[in-house]
Parts: structure tokens; sequence; C-alpha cells
């Protein structure tokens, strides 16, 4: 992940990358602000309506009048406040859902984002860890625009209102206040600063514990085959630990910010008001004034309170956004071309299939090349077996071309085009996969096998399943099609994992079917009955399998044997047995033969 953005930008500048998120609904921030103005208003006119009482109503003139003139100011205080209170609900009502709003299509955004990342990103930066910013840090982000910035922005009003009332009823006082104000911004951008760097901290420490945790839980079987429960434990504990410490250290921050904001300004508020009773009690200060004033400096004081929590809130969401616009600005190495080329002419019997010395390293290992110098061509419908030792760039060969990587040299041609050229989901629509780490998704069978194909019929389904020798064991389950199989299907056993695999490729019905030791969890019965399926299946289509099964190399048209990324020999099984090569080698190791 990138670390280099900016850390001279301020959290203003920062939480700006925020505003395209914003923009479409300019119409609710309007209304928001219009009653963030009605409600300010409405909390400025409070005092002047309590010095009036003071003066018209206590101080001066006969009993009846005062009474009148009580009256009239309560009435009058009554009808502000219930201006104050529709105003504040709708204020509350219009930010809490831009702030659920906002956060949503952030949230939208930056999935929709990830997923379209290459495996290249995945090989540096953990789930947990993405995951960890998708809920923590947009959940931070959400408070933020969903009440600190409305809280920012009423009690920034809030401060020039009350400032500017301030010095209407008293310039001498106000003056030395806003001098002895002046001292708190100091000490607020130093520790705000501080609070800044230690939030981003705290979140990327949120997000390592939470990567641990779910590289744990998504492998607990081998956790506990191992007796590491404890051991795992003890590791999530020191990560939580890290954690906590670092968030420790942020709420000792703002506390000190929060300490130091409201002992200098109530401290400076003091001082004035102390001030102004002598002024009262010379007569040159009426005491409705003095009243005012002091309501005044309250809400003076109170907003700068608030302000300083806020501005708390925003540095803390200010690391979480940079976490996200990280995210956000990552680009992928694979992409379409701006202007894709259009698909070449394809057979009916399948795709036509051509590496051109194609080399390939990968980015987390730029001294080993997986591929080296490979040049290949497949024919349409024909069914290529690739067979070699462990590392021999067989898989890799598979992420090639499905365009997951661009190899560094060389190019890969789809009837004849380059696959760089074509719109990345033209290519992979006419690919299939049945890989060797089979993916089951937490839903029903149904759905499971339908990810083939968005939009197949349950008909179409059932029939795929069939095919893949999937439909009997499926039929079995206690709903059968809607039997929910659990996260990563772990109410199926390793073959009836794979062979819902094998049913979602065959409903896709590709013309180029890649098969990734597509048969080596299954049992000798069910092996033979999947045999059977791809057989039918690989018909009319081009197959390429990798397989170390005898009954699958043997029924291939051309056998292509990998060793250290090179294609080292090729010819059918007979003829390659014969030749007593690394293929007879492997032959007799793996099939028995001597």
């Amino acid at each position: 992940m990138k670390q280099d953005v900016s850390q001279r930008k301020s959290a203003l500048g920062t939480l700006a990358g925020l505003l395209p998120f914003m923009a479409p609904y300019r119409g609710r921030f309007i209304l928001a602000g219009i009653a963030l103005l009605v409600a300010a208003a409405a909390t400025l006119a409070i005092p002047v309506a309590f010095r009036q009482m003071i003066d018209l109503g206590f101080v001066s003139g006969a009993a009846a009048q005062g009474a009148r003139h009580i009256n009239l100011y309560f009435i009058a205080l009554f009808a502000v406040a219930c201006v104050l209170a529709v105003a504040t609900a709708a204020r509350f009502y219009m930010v809490s859902w831009l702030g659920e709003r906002v956060t949503a299509d952030l949230r939208s955004a930056v999935y929709a984002h990830v997923v379209m990342q290459s495996p290249q990103f995945f090989e540096t930066t953990r789930s947990g860890e993405v995951l960890s910013r998708l809920t923590t840090d947009t959940t931070l982000i959400q408070s933020v625009v969903g009440t600190s910035i409305s809280m920012a922005l009423r009690n920034a009003l809030l401060f020039v209102g009350g400032m500017a009332m301030l010095f209407i009823t008293s310039v001498k006082l106000s003056s030395i206040i806003l001098v002895t104000l002046l001292a708190v911004v100091l000490p607020i951008v130093l520790f705000g600063r501080r609070v800044r760097k230690l939030s981003r901290e705290s979140q990327d420490r949120i997000a390592d514990a939470s990567a641990l945790a779910g590289e744990m839980l998504n492998a607990v079987s081998t956790v506990q085959a191992y007796t590491h429960e404890v051991l795992e434990a003890r590791r999530f504990g020191r990560s939580v630990e890290d954690a906590f410490n670092t968030a420790l250290r942020r709420i000792r921050a703002r506390s000190m910010l929060t300490l130091v904001a409201i002992l200098l300004v109530f401290g400076a508020i003091v001082f004035v008001l102390w001030l102004g009773a002598h002024a009262v009690i010379e007569g040159t200060m009426t005491a409705g004034q003095l009243g005012q004033f002091i309501l005044y400096a309250t809400i003076v004081a109170g907003a700068i309170a608030a302000l300083s929590e806020v501005l708390g809130e925003a540095q803390r969401a200010a690391g979480a956004t940079e976490r996200l616009l990280e995210l956000l600005a990552e680009q992928s190495p694979i992409h379409a071309p701006a202007q894709p080329a259009a698909p070449g002419v394809r057979s009916p019997g399948g795709a036509a299939l051509s590496l051109r010395d194609v080399s390939f390293h990968y980015p987390s290992r730029p001294q080993a090349a997986s591929v080296s110098g490979l040049t290949v061509d497949i024919r349409p419908g024909e069914t290529v077996a690739i067979v070699g030792p462990s590392g021999a760039g067989k898989t890799t060969l598979f992420q090639l071309l499905l365009r997951f990587y661009d190899p560094q040299q060389g190019s890969v041609l789809l009837d004849g085009v380059d696959i760089r050229l074509l719109d990345l989901h033209v290519l992979r629509e006419a690919i299939g996969i049945v890989p060797q780490d089979t993916v089951v998704f937490s839903a029903d069978a149904m759905e499971n096998i339908r990810y083939g194909r968005d939009g197949a019929s349950d008909d179409e389904v059932i029939a795929a399943a069939k095919m893949a020798a999937a439909h009997e064991f499926i039929e079995r389950m206690p709903e059968g099609y809607r039997t929910f199989l659990g996260e990563r299907g772990v109410r199926l056993s390793g073959g009836q994992r794979q062979r819902i695999a094998i049913a979602r490729a065959l409903l896709k019905n590709p013309p180029l079917l890649l098969l990734d030791e597509a048969t080596s969890a299954l049992d000798a019965e069910s092996e033979r009955l999947v045999q059977g399926a791809l057989e039918t299946a690989m018909q009319n289509r081009t197959t390429l399998v990798i397989a170390h099964r005898l009954a699958t190399v043997q029924r291939a048209d051309r056998i292509l044997v990998m060793e250290h990324g090179r294609v080292v020999e090729t010819g059918t099984h007979a003829q390659l047995v014969a030749r007593g090569g690394l293929y007879a080698g492997l032959a007799a190791l793996q099939f028995n033969l001597a």
C-alpha cells in the first residue's frame, strides 16, 4: 500500500478528498445549511431577550409595566425556543441522512475499486486490512460527515456571531477577551497535528489486528490441527494490545487538547467577567448588558470548546480518509484499453491460443522467472495437458491467459488478437476455469453454480450439476439446491466442492476451458463420473488441463512438459514415455509406470 501521501496536508485538506462524494447531494447540504443558520440565529437572539428582560422588566419601570415587559419577553423567548427546536431537528435529520448516504457511497466506491485490482495488489495487501478500511475507517468518516461537520459549522457561526455581539455589547471587554483567546490557537494546532498522526497509527494497528484475525479464522482447521490455538490467541492479543496502546496515546493527546483549550478559554472569560462585574458596580455598564455579555461569552466559550472537540474528531477522520483515498488511488496495472480491439474470428471448434516468446516474473519475486521464453500454439478444439514438477510455471500460465498479470516480454493471442488489446470482460467471458483451490461462496448450491453465468435458469443450473456429477449429492442435502453451503463451503467435502466448481464452469460454457487439477479432490468413483462429464464438456472447445492423473493425461491430444518456466518436451503420452525424458520420470513416479 502507498504510505507516501503528503503528511503536510491539513486535516481539512485531507477531508476535502471527500467532496466528490458529497457533491451529488449539494441540495441537501444547502437545506442543512439553512436550518443551521436559523438555529444559530435563534441561539444568538436569546441573550438579547435576557438583557431586555433584566433591564426593562426587573430594573426599570413600575411593577405593572415590568410585568407586561416580562410577559412579552418570555413569550418571545419561548417563540425563539420553538424556532430553535424545529431548526435543530431539521439540521440533525439532514446531516444524519448525509452522513449515512455519503458513507454508503464511499464504501461502495472503495469496494468496487478494490475488486477491480489485479492479484498483484493482493500480493502486498491483506484482505483483513481492506475490510478494516471498509468498516472502521468509513464509520469514522460517517461521524464527521453526519455530525462533526455540522457541529463545526454551527459552532463557527456561534463563535463569529457571539464575538460580534460581544463587541456590540462592550468593545473594551471584548477586545481583552479576543487577545486572550488568541493564545488558545497555538496549543490547539500543535496538539491537533499530534492527534492526527496518532489517529492514523491507531487505524493502522486496528487494520493489522483485523487482518490477522481474518487470516487465522480462514485457516482455523489448520490452527487447531497443529494445536496452535493458544499461540494464535497470544499473537492476536499482542496485536490488539498494540492497537490499544496506540489508541491510548491518541486519547491522551486529545485529552490534553481538550484540557488546554477549556482551561484557557474559560480562564480568559472568567477574567473578563471579573472586569465586567466591576464595570457594573462603577455604573459604566448595566446589569442587563453584563448578563447579555455573560451569555454571549458562554456561547463563545462553548463554541470554542466544541470546535476543539470537533477538531480532534476531524484529525482522527483525516487519518481514516487518507487510508481510504490511498485505496481509491491504487491503479491496477491490468486494465482494458481505451479502444478495445474486436475479438478475432473464432472457429466453431473452440478458441485458438498462441503464446509468443512469453517471459514473466511475479512483481513480488522479480529475480525468479516463472515463465521464460514460452512459445506455444494451441489449435481450436485441441485438448492440451500441461504437466511438470511443482514450480514449473503451470498455474502461472493460466494466470497469464486470464490476464491476471501481463508478461514482461512476449504476447498472448486469443483467436489471433493480443489479449492486451481486448476488453477484459470480453476476454474473461471466453474463458472458464476450475481452479485447484476451489471457491464456494456463502450461498446455496443453486446460486453457487449460477455464479458461472448470471441469469441462467434453474433448469440450466441443474443440467450443469448433472454434467459435473453434482446433482445426486445436492439432491440428498436437506433443502436440495436451496441448501446453504456455509462459509467457503464448509458443509461440503473436498470432492463435492470441486464438483460445484466444475458445474459452475460448465454452466458458463466458454470456448476456452482451463482445468487446474480439476479432479484432484475426487475419489475414484466421482472421478470416473466427472471425467465423463469433462470429456463431454471438452467437445467443441479448446481445453488446457493441468493434471497428474493418468486418465486425464492419456486422453489429451498433446502433452506439454514444463520445467523452470519452459516447455522442455511435447507429444502424446505414449511418445513421451517412449522418449524416456522428464515426463517418463514423472510418469514412473506419479502413475506407477516402471
